[in-house]
């Protein structure tokens, strides 16, 4: 038993310290809860409901027009059997090249692990040991009326 959901349109992420500016897609979202069988009882299967969860589907990408640096992303879903959650593999390309200089893997929600083009393995990022940083946001007056929280913003009151 699932739900999906094909999230469509594309973001873009402003860092302001580099004047950069970069287009990203998304993934696909996922809300899993999986029937096992574990027996059978004198002609009668009992079925377990497994603990739900929420994962991450397919593939999206990421580019800079100013540097020219992009990457190509996929999120792994779950296989039916065994298999791990939240796994990732993502792929870095310098401007212009067509082989990328780092491949990453691992699980977007714990460690991703790094190999270099010149042989060098090392972790990417652990985000367990990432410091929450607080969001800044303009005022919702200040922004426009598409703008995420503007937009969403009667529907955030109701759900509070």
């Amino acid at each position: 038993m699932s739900i999906g959901v094909h999230n469509i349109g594309q973001g873009c992420v402003t860092c302001l310290d580099h004047d950069e500016h970069y287009i990203l897609t998304f993934p696909n979202g996922y809300g899993r809860q999986v029937n096992a069988l574990t027996g059978i009882f004198i002609f009668n299967a009992l079925s377990i409901l497994t603990v739900p969860w929420i994962e991450l589907g397919g593939e999206c990408s990421i580019s800079c027009s100013k540097t020219g640096y992009n990457a190509s992303i996929v999120f792994h879903t779950k296989p039916f059997y065994g298999g791990k959650k939240h796994r990732i593999t993502a792929e870095i390309f310098s401007p212009n090249d067509k082989k990328p200089f780092c491949s990453i893997e691992g699980e977007w929600n714990g460690v991703m692990y790094a190999k270099y083009s010149t042989g060098e393995n090392a972790v990417f990022i652990d985000t367990k040991k990432m410091p929450t940083i607080k969001k800044k946001v303009r005022k919702l007056e200040d922004q426009d009326d598409f703008e995420s929280r503007c937009l969403w913003k009667d529907v955030t009151y109701n759900l509070k």
